[in-house]
């Protein structure tokens, strides 16, 4: 057994300063996911709370598998305030392996599958993790490969699990370790951290974002008022429940709610239509691409599915238009743009019920006190771009790094999203920009420095610079600038990339070679204009 480290996350009061006031205020629920999920399964234990193809799980048989697991892992060593990564697709065993963290008061870090070595390694190795689960294989890549290569590197790494393998360290394994053996949960706070999520930053270093119960079943219990979400009915998930808004509206939701998630492996518009069909599926929250085809899917099959009532989207640039568009192929369901990110989950919950306000803002602030600022951090006027700083009950309390905290929050609790927009006099809110310099291609924030750093390893690169370009379905796609110091070409960058372990997602998907970049007095490179430069490059002629 490797020793025992303390989190990162030490330093971090409970609650958080800033969340103080909603502490003492009762916005919160006192109550763990552990907690409101064994209430359930005593109201209507034969409830199917999720679904994964033809796999149905009802709430008695997930509290079964997840107690049987919690003292498996129990078993191992693992105790409360240990973190328990995982990287898995949309399975029911991610639903089961989540809800036995909270039963054991584990800390969980969920990875989303995309990512590799590089990226893998860091996020384990920052959060201290103890035990990780990973599929043996998912589509092409062998993910328990990966784990046992990056294993030996990291010191707090006691156990790597398999889930849907074989052998005494596979999934299976463990739950027929723990049937039958005495568990007894320990006192959880449900002030405490429970989870922490990494997401990009623009200085390349991911930030352990973390999160309490009290915090995501806010959000995910103010969002279904919003949209009229009620107990007993279905949503679709097909984001992945690693990301915040697939794991607070997949994975939390039936446990806080007494809703069903109906579970998608990999998005397949043909394959959504016949599942809100079978489903009586009300609603999803997913990326803008999905709305478009599923929209254009339902068209073509003539299918208005009558039991959809709203989508959700957001993670990505949607134009005008979509919105109407896709509300004129369905027979009652709207859709509607929202705003939120991994620290701060849903600032705004959509327009339901105003098209035009849901096809042109990013959505109604709800349940958070939102402020629009110059560079001197002085407040704006309502229709005035600006940064936009947020705080409500669902935002995190803080980064795992003490220092990336305090530069992201003010003193008096506002979070710099880095984000620019305007609001208008109706709360609606308006994105019309980035400070931060990331790309987000398809709802994935990807790090322009990240992949910058990768290609000044290579002799053959001076300089580069990596921007976000205009993509028809992903809303972003990555591209790459370089001054060559010698003769190289695209495909030899982007194999370069690839072969650093970064995930290929942030494989830049074009390259343009150039003598010198477009720069500041003081020498800095003007990205605003190498955006302007590919945007012109790729708009019709």
């Amino acid at each position: 057994m490797t020793q025992r480290n303390p989190p990162p996350w030490a330093w971090l009061q409970t609650p958080a300063p800033h969340q103080a006031r909603y502490a003492a205020s009762g916005l919160w629920d006192r109550c763990t996911i552990a907690d409101c999920a064994v209430a359930l399964a005593a109201q209507e234990p034969d409830f199917i709370a999720f679904v994964e193809g033809e796999a149905a799980m009802t709430r008695a048989a997930l509290l079964a598998d997840a107690e049987a697991l919690a003292a498996a892992l129990h078993g191992r060593g693992l105790r409360a305030g240990d973190v328990l990564a995982f990287q898995l697709p949309n399975w029911r065993e991610a639903v089961v392996i989540n809800l036995a963290a909270a039963l054991s008061g584990l800390v969980v870090n969920p990875i989303v599958p995309i990512y590799r070595d590089h990226e893998v390694t860091m996020m384990l190795g920052d959060c201290r993790a103890r035990a990780f689960f990973v599929p043996t294989r998912f589509r092409t890549h062998d993910f328990a490969a990966m784990a046992t290569r990056i294993a030996g590197g990291l010191a707090d790494l006691a156990h790597v699990f398999t889930v849907r393998g074989q052998g005494a360290n596979d999934y299976a394994a463990l739950l027929a370790e723990g049937r039958g053996r005495r568990f007894d949960r320990p006192q959880v706070d449900p002030l405490g951290v429970k989870m922490v999520l990494y997401t990009s930053g623009t200085t390349g270093r991911p930030k352990g974002v973390l999160h309490s119960h009290v915090t995501l079943a806010r959000v995910v219990r103010q969002s279904a008022a919003h949209w009229g979400l009620k107990a007993g009915e279905a949503t679709l998930m097909p984001s992945p429940v690693t990301h915040v808004s697939g794991y607070a509206n997949g994975l939390e939701a039936p446990l806080l709610l007494g809703t069903r998630t109906v579970l998608m492996e990999s998005w397949d518009a043909q394959a959504a239509l016949a599942l809100i069909g079978r489903h009586a599926v009300v609603g999803t929250v997913a990326a803008t691409p999905f709305l478009v085809e599923l929209a254009d899917a339902a068209r073509a099959a003539g299918n208005g599915l009558a039991s959809l009532r709203f989508f959700a989207c957001g993670g990505a640039a949607v134009p005008a238009e979509v919105i109407p568009a896709a509300n004129a192929a369905f027979a009652r369901a709207r859709a509607f743009r929202v705003f939120g990110s991994s620290e701060v989950p849903l600032v705004t919950f959509g327009w339901p019920r105003n098209e035009a306000l849901a096809a042109t803002t990013d959505g109604e602030i709800v349940d958070y006190e939102v402020r629009i600022v110059d560079e001197a951090e002085r407040d704006l006027p309502d229709g005035v771009e600006g940064e936009i700083l947020t705080r409500g009950p669902g935002m995190m309390p803080g980064y795992a790094d003490e220092a990336q905290t305090a530069e992201a929050i003010t003193a008096d609790g506002w979070f710099r999203t880095g984000d620019l927009g305007v609001r208008s006099a109706e709360a609606a809110l308006t994105i019309t920009g980035r400070k931060k310099d990331l790309i987000i291609r398809g709802g994935e924030n990807i790090s322009a420095k990240e992949i910058e750093d990768v290609l000044h390893t290579h002799p053959a690169v001076r300089e580069a610079s990596i921007v976000a370009m205009p993509h028809a379905r992903l809303g972003e796609a990555v591209c790459a600038y370089v001054i060559a110091a010698a003769d190289i070409d695209a495909a030899a960058l982007a194999a370069h990339v690839a072969a650093s372990g970064l995930a290929r997602q942030k494989i830049p998907e074009r390259f343009e070679f150039v003598d010198d970049f477009p720069r500041t007095a003081s020498g800095k490179i003007r990205k605003d204009q190498l955006r302007a430069d590919i945007r012109a490059k790729l708009s019709p002629a």
